[in-house]
């Protein structure tokens, strides 16, 4: 006969580990993104994304009404080739 203990912490753990990993899973496979969603990509303040992308015509965005939506493959393929051009200019960003 087999005995079997569980841990409950343990197994809530890594039950919402798995939660977590399936929601990022989705959150990646989602087509479109909105301006919140971007900006925690991103990891910069709407601010910051305001100046660097929204108004860039290169930058792929839709405006719906009143909204910002945002194709997130063309997002992440955008923001790697900015990436090497920033690091190409010496690493820094400037506002102008």
């Amino acid at each position: 006969m087999f005995n079997i203990n569980l841990n409950e912490d343990e197994l809530k753990t890594i039950y919402l580990e798995e939660v977590q990993k399936r929601l990022e899973e989705w959150e990646q496979q989602t087509l479109l993104m909105d301006m919140k969603e971007l900006c925690k990509m991103l990891s910069l303040s709407r601010p910051t994304v305001e100046k660097l992308f929204i108004y860039n015509s290169d930058f792929p965005s839709l405006r719906v009404g009143k909204k910002w939506l945002f194709p997130r493959k063309d997002v992440e393929e955008y923001i790697k080739r900015w990436s090497i051009d920033v690091r190409k200019k010496g690493g820094s960003v400037d506002f102008d």
